[in-house]
């Protein structure tokens, strides 16, 4: 299974953007495109659903080595076996966590799952470091329509998060072909790319634009 450490290439399949396509079909496109870790976020889903469709894409996914990432479902992730859970801010500090092992405890039964927290200004990733977040995603960098009620934290923090941050962290947000450059001479290294990708007519065909530019930027 690939390490965090080795992703930079962070996909989605999200509910929101299947366009009459199944999770796992995305998940497939996502996999030969060339994506190193791939999120399943189901918002609005029920707990029940997002299990029945974890286990398809996870067959998908697991065989190609490529690590699954649950939102919002720690239960999910245990009963699922994936590799991570991704929470936000309030999903985790404001519900009264400290520390990331706590998921874990409460869920009752052993689990290996990593967190990966959400963060919107340098106090929030410290403090997701200091609870023992296994990455971070670092955004929105620019308003986007995934969350439009989401303010911007513009490449200042990437710069920030570039200089201060030493656990893998993503730049989120907007993210499309265009501006990577500016991403990149920010000080990000790894990239969360949403509706570009799934929006795309050929999503295999696009998230290979951005395996290639990746790779030739950073090989």
């Amino acid at each position: 299974m690939k390490k965090i450490e080795d992703c930079n290439l962070y996909a989605f399949v999200d509910g929101a953007y299947l366009r009459n396509r199944t999770p796992e079909e995305l998940a497939r496109s996502l996999v030969q495109g060339g994506a190193d870790i791939i999120q399943l976020r189901l918002k609005d889903w029920s707990e029940q659903k997002a299990e029945e469709v974890a286990w398809k894409v996870l067959e998908v996914t697991r065989p190609a080595g490529i690590p699954l990432v649950i939102n919002d479902f720690p239960g999910v992730a245990a009963r699922t076996r994936v590799e991570y859970v991704h929470l936000g801010q309030e999903d985790f500090f404001e519900t009264g966590h400290r520390f990331v092992h706590e998921i874990r405890d409460e869920i009752g039964k052993e689990v290996s799952f990593g967190v990966g927290l959400s963060s919107h200004a340098p106090e929030q990733a410290l403090r997701a470091v200091e609870a023992g977040a296994a990455y971070l995603g670092v955004g929105p960098v620019f308003a986007t329509r995934t969350k439009p009620q989401a303010v911007p934290v513009t490449l200042e923090y990437v710069r920030w998060a570039a200089k201060h941050i030493q656990i893998p962290w993503f730049a989120i947000g907007s993210v499309n072909l265009d501006n990577l450059s500016q991403i990149f001479e920010a000080g990000a290294r790894r990239i969360c790319v949403v509706s570009d990708i799934l929006l795309a007519q050929d999503v295999e065909k696009r998230c290979l634009l951005y395996r290639h530019v990746l790779d030739k930027h950073f090989s």
